[in-house]
């Protein structure tokens, strides 16, 4: 679960890290109450949204007056900020962050992730932060510095002190960077965090450590230990239609081609995709389904397709194993004609009773295919949104 930049920040404040003043406001009519609590003229203003890159796409401003923070809200408020990270369609601004600014003297970057391949957490930081990170990957790897350690290991005052030399920056802020790390380590475990990102980290002009952006991303299997995270999912910054599918108890992802798929079992899902690619179509999605599907999760499956527009033929592979092939088809015979779905369905059914399941398909009077195996599946559906 992906975190606002205003909700992360209020986490780090909780550990101790610095961060500006700011408040954040969802309507126009909140913004000369946020200007005057900040006491400054010249702040910054930052969309919200679950994306990097909000400042080269116009959704970061420096303003100096009332009427540039009122201009600024009215024009992102409720349009799509699009970005490098979320293309096409962009996502919906509802909320933005007016900040205080910082006078800067040196941008670094930050992030602790988690190692899966070496089962470890990782601190990653440069002493070259800001907007281009990724670039600086490419150009300036040395400049990227690693540090790895296990879950259960706490590091010495000595352990990051030796990183922090590596970094070649200011000794002025040493002991406050040793103390940062220790902090955001505490709120990386204690949080369950899959990623915390500060870039920048800035040193100011006075030598203060100061968290100026800050991304966090929560592990979806560790949510049940934190009731307090609840409320914090904002699902309008995901698919409409990945938002559903989460809510019906489904697993999808959106993506950009015109055959619908429903599968049950994650692994076959992945193979059905590929096939559909190596036959020359494009998928329309990830879904999959669960192995005990029913004629009710067939129905809820079929209505979150059909959502998208784009979807010309469905495809629907399903191994019946703990449900047998002959209930399965009727689920899905069920399901269409409840959905009333007007497009080509082709299915490839294995398994328990296949040859009655296929017997009953076949027998539906409707517009469905059935296939011998996955292969002729995709090859029928690809053929199918040809023809359409």
């Amino acid at each position: 679960m992906n975190l606002h930049e205003y909700q992360s920040k209020n986490i780090l404040k909780a550990f101790k890290i610095a961060v500006p003043n700011s408040i954040m406001v969802s309507t126009s009519n909140e913004v000369d109450f946020a200007y005057d609590q900040l006491k400054t003229k010249k702040i910054a203003i930052k969309t919200q949204v679950h994306a990097g890159g909000r400042g080269k796409s116009g959704g970061v401003k420096l303003i100096n007056s009332k009427k540039e923070a009122h201009d600024f809200v009215k024009f992102w408020l409720g349009k799509n900020l699009i970005t490098y990270q979320n293309l096409p369609q962009g996502q919906p601004v509802h909320r933005l962050l007016m900040e205080e600014t910082v006078d800067i003297e040196l941008e670094l970057y930050l992030s602790i992730v988690i190692d899966r391949q070496n089962e470890a957490i990782t601190i990653i930081c440069s002493s070259e932060g800001g907007t281009d990170i990724e670039e600086l990957t490419q150009k300036k790897p040395q400049l990227i510095k690693k540090l790895n350690f296990k879950i259960n290991q706490c590091l010495s005052d000595r352990d990051i002190e030796n990183f922090f030399c590596e970094l070649k920056i200011t000794n002025f802020v040493k002991d406050d960077f040793i103390q940062l790390i220790k902090n955001a380590i505490d709120t990386f475990k204690q949080n369950d965090l899959s990623l915390l990102e500060i870039n920048p980290l800035v040193v100011s002009k006075e030598h203060k450590l100061i968290a100026l952006d800050c991304k966090m991303s929560i592990d979806d299997n560790a949510l049940f230990k934190h009731p307090e995270f609840q409320d914090l999912h904002d699902w309008s910054q995901i698919d409409s239609k990945e938002a559903e599918a989460h809510h019906a108890g489904l697993n999808y992802i959106a993506l950009e081609g015109n055959i619908g798929c429903m599968v049950n079992g994650a692994g076959l899902a992945m193979a059905t995709m590929d096939l559909i690619k190596l036959s020359g179509g494009q998928p329309a999605n990830f879904l999959d389904v669960g192995g005990g599907a029913t004629a009710e999760t067939v129905s809820k499956a079929f209505k979150i397709l059909l959502s998208d527009k784009n979807v010309k033929v469905v495809l629907v592979n399903i191994f019946g194993g703990i449900m047998r092939c002959d209930i399965i088809a009727e689920g899905i015979i069920a399901a269409a004609k409840e959905v009333g779905i007007q497009i080509p369905i082709v299915v490839r059914l294995e398994g328990t009773n296949v040859e009655l399941g296929k017997k009953i398909l076949n027998e539906s009077n409707l517009n469905i295919t059935t296939a011998k195996n996955l292969r002729d599946a995709a090859i029928q559906a690809v053929a199918l949104t040809k023809e359409k």
